[in-house]
């Protein structure tokens, strides 16, 4: 091949690669502008103003005729909103806290009571113990309509009903923490553990020494996965409060109009900013958990 036929098979190479590149790029451009779309109508929306957002969903919320439309930037942005939902609207703060109390409240006992469940399904090998973890397995598998009617009658035995305990203590129990913290636990070599049996250490300093630190991966990516379930409640509340006092802020909606739209997605914008916030700083741990949960044994 001379000169001239190489020259011509670098260029459609150089070609091939731009568009290639650039192909790429597009296509996982477009899934995360869709993704990305509902969330940015959220912020644009909570700035627009009530007489703004009128004529905006008045085919909605009026006569029924024609079809909605939306600016990315309102004509005429306010805070008004924001203004009226953070100083004049006690309601949403009580239900913040109780959001607040419910996320914490669940995280610290699943750590308490799952943390040392996986550490002893990982470490100590006796019988019966692969086929208990198979069943723990199965029970993350089901959904809460299955076990919602066991749920509601053993609470209700126990006086739990309409209290925040009712949202508490079944989710404490929750197998999925220890499915993921067992994955980080299996990933550590048990020669570790076997050489600090042999230098003296007891079964409690090894767990406190070698496998929390070596395990943490596993249990933030369960404490990160826990907040954004937890912190978005929704069946179990409406399930088990009947006191809209008690509710979380998931639940916080009010009665939707022209007059309420901008109000509502305001809420949602706040209710969000905590949510997202967890997930940037632990979507690392996120993927350290994806891969120890596909860990065979």
């Amino acid at each position: 091949m001379d000169r001239r036929g190489q020259g011509r098979t670098w260029i459609i190479g150089v070609v091939f690669g731009w568009m290639k590149k650039y192909m790429t790029a597009a296509c996982l451009l477009l899934p995360t502008i869709l993704i990305a779309f509902p969330v940015i109508l959220i912020l644009t929306g909570s700035v627009v103003d009530s007489l703004e957002m009128r004529q905006y969903l008045l085919p909605v919320f009026g006569s029924g005729e024609g079809y909605i439309r939306w600016k990315l930037m309102p004509d005429y942005p306010t805070f008004e909103h924001y203004g009226r939902l953070l100083f004049m609207t006690p309601a949403f703060f009580v239900l913040f806290w109780n959001s607040v109390k419910f996320v914490v409240c669940i995280l610290a006992g699943q750590l308490l009571v799952g943390v040392p469940a996986a550490w002893a399904f990982a470490s100590y090998q006796v019988r019966g113990s692969r086929v208990l973890f198979a069943l723990y397995v199965v029970l993350m598998l089901m959904p809460f309509q299955v076990t919602m009617l066991s749920s509601y009658l053993v609470l209700d035995r126990l006086a739990l009903m309409n209290t925040h305990s009712a949202v508490i203590f079944p989710a404490v129990f929750s197998t999925f923490p220890i499915f993921l913290s067992y994955g980080g636990f299996r990933a550590i070599p048990p020669q570790l553990f076997e050489a600090a049996r042999i230098d003296g250490a007891g079964e409690w300093r090894i767990f406190v020494r070698i496998a929390l630190p070596l395990g943490k991966s596993g249990l933030l990516s369960a404490i990160v996965l826990g907040f954004l379930e937890y912190w978005n409640l929704m069946e179990q509340p409406l399930a088990f409060l009947e006191d809209k006092a008690l509710w979380p802020l998931s639940l916080y909606l009010p009665e939707i109009s022209w007059m309420q739209a901008g109000f509502a997605l305001c809420a949602s914008f706040i209710t969000l900013i905590p949510a997202a916030f967890v997930f940037v700083l632990g979507q690392d741990y996120l993927e350290q958990g994806i891969i120890y949960s596909g860990l065979k044994e």
